[in-house]
């Protein structure tokens, strides 16, 4: 098994995983704080909710990244954006999942990434309820940790790879929601390649592309999803081996959905959902 090395805290890349991880253990403290008890939750103008969790945890980040690098920009959820000229922009979601979370389901995450010259340099997701961590910085490779009370369990860390499989018919494939892709006008070549696969799941938000980031899935598909919801979660992926595209294979992500595959199969997964 590889050993869990941190990048030096003294270089930037190894300031800003300090900085991401510390974040992290704040944000799980505050939505373990009230879930699966009574919290307030508002409706937002796209209908979809916000809770006192979501904007406590987005604070609390945003506070730790600008007493450390003050310089930085910022763009989160619930908060809009604090531009930059520093070439360093951090995205923020405070809780991916919220309705999940609302619910007593405990899958649900705080996202977090860095883009440095508009590249994913750090990203992170922390699924407190799940106990689980996943991270990556550039360089680095992807890792997944246990989380404990207060922190994370270093002697627990996993190094992550996308998977080996080569063939549709062994994939399995995660995704978001059905009515999103139908909606959206995939849902012809996504049956069909819904009848090629090993076998499918609709699990959703961050846990499918962490699933193919750990290998344990080949393909995610998502069609509705925003800037915050994808740079975590991405950055994970792509230092884990993934490849990463729109639905139509290019890089206008998030507006044209989202494609996530283990590289191997990525052609094939694109032929499938362009000729449903």
């Amino acid at each position: 098994m590889t050993s869990l090395t941190l990048p030096d805290a003294t270089t930037e890349i190894g300031a800003a995983v300090e900085v991401a991880l510390a974040a992290c253990d704040e944000a799980d403290a505050i939505s373990l704080a009230s879930f699966r008890r009574a919290i307030a939750v508002e409706a937002k103008p796209d209908a979809s909710f916000v809770t006192e969790a979501d904007t406590a945890v987005e604070r609390a980040i945003r506070e730790r990244i600008t007493s450390r690098f003050p310089d930085h920009g910022l763009v989160g959820e619930e908060y809009g954006e604090a531009p930059s000229d520093s070439g360093r922009r951090w995205i923020i979601d405070p809780i991916d999942g919220t309705h999940n979370y609302m619910r007593g389901v405990p899958v649900y995450a705080t996202l977090l990434a860095l883009e440095i010259e508009g590249q994913l340099a750090v990203g992170a997701v922390s699924a407190p309820a799940l106990h689980r961590r996943w991270f990556s910085w550039q360089g680095g490779g992807s890792w997944a940790v246990e989380t404990v009370p207060g922190g994370w369990d270093r002697g627990s860390a996993m190094r992550l790879s996308v998977s080996d499989v080569e063939r549709l018919e062994e994939a399995s494939v995660v995704y978001s929601s059905y009515p999103s892709i139908v909606e959206s006008g995939w849902a012809p070549g996504f049956g069909r390649l819904l009848g090629d696969v090993w076998r499918d799941r609709g699990l959703g938000d961050f846990y499918g592309y962490m699933l193919v980031a750990e290998g344990a899935a080949e393909i995610m598909v998502e069609s509705e999803l925003k800037l915050w919801d994808l740079a975590g979660p991405r950055a994970v992926m792509l230092h884990a081996g993934a490849r990463v595209t729109d639905m139509a294979g290019g890089t206008d992500m998030p507006d044209h959905g989202v494609l996530a595959t283990n590289g191997h199969l990525h052609q094939a997964v694109l032929d499938e959902l362009a000729h449903g």
